[in-house]
This record gives structure tokens, C-alpha cells and sequence, in this order.
């Protein structure tokens, strides 16, 4: 079989149609849906087990909830086809993404394949989300719904599980390994803005499970990756990203919980300006990260803030 597209499931009765419609229009002959349901206290359940009785190429899996992670994990372990895809129970593909990865793919023997990301805000706006940086494919490690990993390019790489950032820390590891990464700019991914989620939440401690995929990263490059794509990872994820968002937030552990990741990063980056991937970041990029490695989010915040109005 040449493709396997996994959805772990929970929670969502009033999207999941839409999702496994999309994944059913794609103009392909070789390919399965795996749906996982996560111990879904809705009518998820039986959502899934309904387009299984009437459709071949859907398959469905009802586990205990144990979260994403482990969710996809054993999508993994069931699914036959070459290439695998992770699509979130609440979002949806354009008809032609999956026929587009899998070409790009073969024509180009690549490891990997990132499309773009087409974010769908409540309010009807859209917009297409940055998931590329030209020279840097790792740029990409944020989501694993955009990507096409070739099976045997995965191997033993498993979701991390009962942490926060899964995704990224799955994605990092096969960019890292990849030969070849492949990149579309066409949007072909629609993500669902405004759900739970997290990227958009008030649980500043549970942020803190990014330093553990960071660590679990750490290791991984000394035995795969490069020193660069690690310290490229932590200044732009942690530093950056986390520290940025955290500093927007108004629980009374945010402080503490920004401390511990500015702490991380300088323990495993002791001098910032003499760090090969923060010298390569953009001039603006450079003063964020600068500002936040020396515990002045505030400021950060302040100047991010007067950019968005401006």
C-alpha cells in the first residue's frame, strides 16, 4: 500500500466529517485512513466506526485516552502503506494534497515532503501560516499534518507521549534524519484556528514540556542530528516561540516557568551572540531572542506589540 493517513480522534463530533470527507475526495487508488479513537467522550466513536462499515479504505481503532501522541503511535504500528500521513480530527485537506506529497516524493526520492498551511480563523479570515525558511528545513518541525514521511525514513521514531509538542518533537527528528526534504508553497493543509489547544491556552507549567522534547532532542542529534539543529531548535522554539508566548499570558506561574526556559537555554548555550544559529536569524529575530535571553520579555512584548499595530 503506498500511503496510510492516521487521525487520532477525540472530541470531534461536530468536525470529524468534514475531516474524514476531505481525506476521502483525495484522487488516489492506494491508500487507507486510520482513526484512532482516543477514548472520545462524544459520539466520535461511533462516527468512525460508521465510515468503516461503508467505506474499505477507512479503518478505525477505539482505544483507551491516553492523547495525541499515543494515539498516533498506534495508528503507526497498525498502518501497511510506504508513506505516512497525520492529519488532526478537526482540520481538513484540499482534494489534491495528498495526490501533490506523494508525486513530490517519488519524483524527488524525498524523505520528506512539507506543504503549506492554510490557518481558518472563527471570524472567517484566513491566512497562510510561515512553515518554511529557505536553506533550513528545519524551519518546519512545528506540525507533522503538513508533511509526507516516507516509512522507511521513520523506523522507530515514535510520537512522544503524555507531553505537549509532540508534533514538534516527531517532525524535528525526521527532518533531522531526512536525506532530502522537499518543499510546496501551496497551502493544501487548512488548519482550524480558535479550538483548544496547545498553541493558544493559559497553562504556563505545562509549557515546561517543550524542555523535555528538547532534551529528548538533545540526545537524539549527538547520535543523528548536528549541534547546529539543535541550538537552531532552542533559540527559536524555546527562547523565541515559548518565551513570547508565555509573556502574553496572565497566570501567576508564567514567571517562574519563563525563568526555567531561559535558564535551559543558557546552560546549553552559555554565550547567545557566539551561537552560529542565532547569527544566522534575521536583525529583527536577533534583538527578540537577544531580549528574552537576557530577561527582558517585557520589552520584547512591548516592541512585538507597537509592530503589530503599526
Amino acid at each position: 500500500m503506498k500511503l496510510s493517513i492516521i487521525v487520532p480522534v477525540y472530541g470531534a463530533e461536530a468536525y470529524l466529517r468534514r475531516c474524514v470527507d476531505s481525506l476521502l475526495a483525495q484522487e488516489l487508488d492506494d491508500f487507507e485512513i486510520i482513526l484512532v479513537d482516543d477514548g472520545s467522550p462524544d459520539a466520535s466513536g461511533a462516527i468512525c466506526d460508521e465510515y468503516a462499515a461503508r467505506d474499505g479504505r477507512v479503518r478505525c481503532l477505539h482505544i483507551d485516552n491516553g492523547g495525541q501522541g499515543r494515539a498516533r503511535n498506534f495508528g503507526m504500528d497498525i498502518a501497511h502503506g510506504a508513506y505516512l500521513g497525520f492529519v488532526d480530527s478537526d482540520d481538513w485537506v484540499e482534494p489534491d494534497m495528498y495526490p501533490k506529497l506523494l508525486a513530490a516524493a517519488e519524483r524527488e526520492r524525498a524523505d520528506v515532503v512539507v506543504c503549506g498551511i492554510r490557518a481558518l480563523h472563527e471570524d472567517g479570515r484566513a491566512e497562510s501560516l510561515p512553515v518554511w525558511k529557505e536553506g533550513n528545513p528545519m524551519a518546519a518541525a512545528g506540525s507533522a499534518c503538513n508533511k509526507l514521511f516516507r516509512r522507511g525514513a521513520v523506523g522507530e521514531i515514535r510520537f512522544p507521549e503524555g507531553l505537549w509538542y509532540e508534533d514538534f518533537g516527531f517532525s524535528a527528528k525526521l527532518l533531522m534524519r531526512s536525506k532530502k526534504t522537499v518543499y510546496l508553497p501551496e497551502d493544501l493543509y487548512d488548519y482550524r484556528v480558535g479550538q483548544p489547544s496547545t498553541m493558544n491556552n493559559d497553562n504556563a507549567r505545562r509549557n515546561l514540556d517543550m524542555l523535555e522534547i528538547m532534551e529528548d532532542l538533545r540526545e537524539f542529534t549527538a547520535a543523528e542530528g548536528s549541534r547546529d539543529d539543535f541550538e537552531y531548535l532552542l533559540i527559536n522554539h524555546v527562547l523565541l516561540d515559548s518565551v513570547n508566548r508565555l509573556s502574553l499570558q496572565h497566570t501567576p506561574t508564567k514567571l517562574e516557568v519563563i525563568w526555567l526556559m531561559r535558564a535551559y537555554v543558557r546552560e546549553h548555550i552559555p554565550r547567545l551572540t557566539e551561537c552560529r544559529a542565532w547569527q544566522r536569524e534575521t536583525r529583527n529575530r536577533r534583538i527578540i531572542m537577544k531580549l528574552n535571553y537576557d530577561g527582558l520579555e517585557d520589552v520584547s512584548k512591548l516592541i512585538l506589540k507597537i509592530k503589530k499595530a503599526i
